[in-house]
């Protein structure tokens, strides 16, 4: 290898070890996180692995199980921690940057030489160093694992467009399996379109045919993916009808969509998909921008080392970009992972615009945007890990509970919806009470066992109430939390005050579900 591609081969492994590094660094803060780390925690505590479920009782229909599948063997293999939820998505994240890499070689002159290795190691830097790129490489989200369905569907489509081996038209249903296993029928619009649009366009419909093993292909696709669809509706019927038409259809068409089972829509205006796709390109979109208009300047606008062996190639991958923003461009509820599956074919296209810049050395320049994101993010996540208190986490209030040392029978309670984060860092075991229902308990003047009790900080009239009795024992961002003694009435009554503190009764028939 070169000397230059040595360096950046240095740089990625350097940045992936780092992302991996910061994965057991930080806790879960609530909300996407948790919610699916507990989901997974489940599914590998009971050992269903048919259906991920949101709480006792509730199925979990909002997504197909890959991501899951792959968090809970993490728990099995490491235990449950940080560390093992996040290990499966920066797994995918690695799938990701190989086929960059692949993808680049192959839209290079000589896809086997020197000159295409390093090409294919500056797209893959660029990728594993975007905003979002580095992020969800160490993220509980079930979008990596889109992301590398949609990815392994169309960098095997280009790479056999370039000539490539067979093995990549079989990766191409492969990858569509993965998508719908991952996210459901998504895959096929992010996937689809833009090979519907290109054949379409360019009139590369035989080409297209010639390709790729579509009959056994789409055999293989059915055969990994179909059984769990029919699994999962056999178990919990309703399934397709809330997943395929509420998730796939109501969701992004109707603003504020009230169907959700399972957390709030949102509605953004319309075309802000297109400032999370700045966003998450970070910095290399906004470079890319700035090399086209220097090259337009320049009057030398044109993909360096770049090589398309089949016709008009080149369309399909700036398509491959864009589809996501285009397609969620008149959507409202939307969040900006949504541009994940984009981001690989963009850092494809901009390791072409951007090659000036490499020369036969690395430039500082080039160095230093490859670890903007990284030393940003690594800095950022030690000053968080140092200050816990800035997020929206329950990991110390749940320790803190966990080891009242002379109270091993001390139960956790929350007012009102234990926060995710609060389920999974007590392993499932911690209950939610009405704030209402708490009063009465309290009025009753009878509690049998200790109970630490998480009140939320809005609540100052419960707060005061409880303070009257019971010193807080510690706090967070959002709770503070009260360790009750036991105390009977009889007890109550003898007070030296002659008032009857308030008290706590825990029994079982107050126990809330855990959401």
């Amino acid at each position: 290898m070169t000397r230059i591609s040595n360096t950046l081969l240095w740089l990625l492994v350097s940045v992936l070890a780092a992302r991996l590094g910061l994965s057991a660094l930080l806790p879960f803060a609530d909300t996407t996180e948790p919610r699916y780390a507990e989901m997974a925690r489940i599914m590998a505590e009971t050992g269903d692995w048919i259906t991920p479920w949101f709480d006792i009782g509730v199925p979990f229909w909002g997504k197909p199980p890959l991501s899951f599948w792959t968090q809970a063997l993490s728990f099995k293999l490491f235990g449950v921690s940080e560390f093992a939820g996040r290990l499966p998505s920066w797994l995918a994240n690695v799938g990701i940057v190989w086929l960059v890499y692949n993808l680049r070689r192959y839209l290079h002159p000589d896809p086997l030489g020197h000159g295409a290795k390093t090409q294919g190691l500056w797209a893959a830097l660029i990728y594993a160093t975007t905003a979002l790129g580095f992020l969800s490489a160490g993220t509980v989200m079930t979008d990596s694992f889109l992301a590398l369905g949609t990815s392994l569907t169309l960098v095997s489509l280009i790479i056999r467009l370039q000539g490539g081996p067979p093995l990549w038209g079989w990766l191409f249903f492969i990858g569509l399996a993965t998508g719908l296993l991952a996210k459901g029928p998504l895959v096929l619009v992010l996937a689809g379109l833009p090979v519907f649009l290109w054949a379409l366009t360019f009139n590369r419909w035989q080409t297209l045919w010639h390709s790729l093993p579509w009959v056994r292909g789409l055999a293989l696709t059915l055969l990994m993916s179909a059984p769990w669809y029919v699994l999962a509706e056999l178990k919990t019927p309703g399934f397709l009808d809330y997943f395929i038409v509420g998730e796939h259809i109501k969701r992004f068409v109707v603003s504020g969509w009230q169907g959700d089972l399972y957390g709030s829509a949102h509605d953004f205006p319309r075309g802000t998909i297109w400032l999370y796709l700045v966003l998450a390109s970070m910095p290399w979109g906004l470079v890319a921008v700035a090399g086209v208009l220097r090259n337009h300047w320049c009057g030398a606008f044109q993909l360096q080392q770049w090589h398309t062996g089949e016709q008009h190639v080149s369309a399909l991958v700036v398509l491959a970009a864009v589809t996501p923003a285009v397609f969620f461009t008149l959507a409202g509820n939307i969040l900006w992972t949504y541009v994940l599956p984009g981001l690989p074919f963009v850092a494809a296209l901009s390791s072409g615009l951007l090659m000036p810049d490499i020369g036969r050395r690395l430039k500082r320049s080039s160095v230093a945007a490859t670890l903007f994101i990284p030393v940003l993010g690594s800095l950022a996540s030690g000053w968080v890990s140092l200050h816990p208190e800035l997020l929206r986490t329950e990991r110390e209030l749940v320790m803190t509970a966990r080891h009242l040392s002379d109270k091993p029978s001390a139960r956790l309670v929350y007012t009102g919806e234990p926060p995710f984060s609060a389920r999974f860092y007590s392993a499932g075991r911690v209950d939610g009470i009405e704030v209402e229902a708490l009063r009465r308990e309290l009025a009753d003047g009878n509690r049998t066992l200790p109970i630490a009790v998480a009140v939320d900080k809005d609540q100052r009239d419960l707060l005061d109430q409880l303070e009257q009795i019971a010193d807080p024992v510690d706090q967070n961002r959002r709770y503070i939390l009260f360790l009750l003694e036991p105390v009977t009435k009889s007890a109550a009554l003898s007070n030296d005050s002659g008032r009857t503190p308030p008290a706590f009764n825990y029994t079982e028939e107050h126990k809330q579900p855990l959401s």
